[in-house]
This record gives C-alpha cells, sequence and structure tokens, in this order.
C-alpha cells in the first residue's frame, strides 16, 4: 500500500478537524463554539476536497459522462441482455 504525501495531509487535517469538533462538544471552554466551527470548516474547505482531488485525480471523466456512444454502449448492452 503506497501512502502518498496528500493522503497524510488529508489524514492529519481530518484528525485534527474531528477532534476540534469533538473537543468543541466535550468541554465547557469559552470558546467551544469556534471550536466546532473551525472543526467544521476545515472539513468542508480542507479535508473534503483534498480527498475528492486525491480519490479522481488518475480517472477521466469521460467515463462517467452521459454521451452519445455511452448510451449506444448501454442499449447495446441492454438488447443482448434481453435477447
Amino acid at each position: 500500500m503506497k501512502i502518498t504525501v496528500l493522503k497524510i495531509i488529508t489524514l492529519i487535517l481530518l484528525i485534527l478537524s474531528v477532534g476540534s469538533i469533538f473537543i468543541g462538544y466535550v468541554s465547557d471552554l469559552d470558546d467551544a463554539e469556534k471550536l466546532i466551527g473551525f472543526g467544521v470548516i476545515g472539513l468542508f474547505i480542507f479535508v473534503f476536497p483534498l480527498f475528492s482531488y486525491y480519490r479522481w485525480k488518475d480517472r477521466n471523466v469521460k467515463d462517467y459522462m452521459i454521451t452519445k456512444e455511452s448510451l449506444e454502449k448501454m442499449r447495446d448492452y441492454k438488447e443482448k441482455k434481453d435477447a
């Protein structure tokens, strides 16, 4: 299993964000709501985009788009399946 720098950064940011949210919920600090907010912001601004980029960087987007060719392939597959 190959561990890349991007994967490590994403994992560290995930742990920090979830830890911030957890500490904000369980602590009696005056800034507990800010900790929760920073954790949520960290997840949505940093962790989710980095994770999405890491998972999609080597894939071809055209494989997931509905084009004329992909519709024809689906029709042909359905016709072969029904026959």
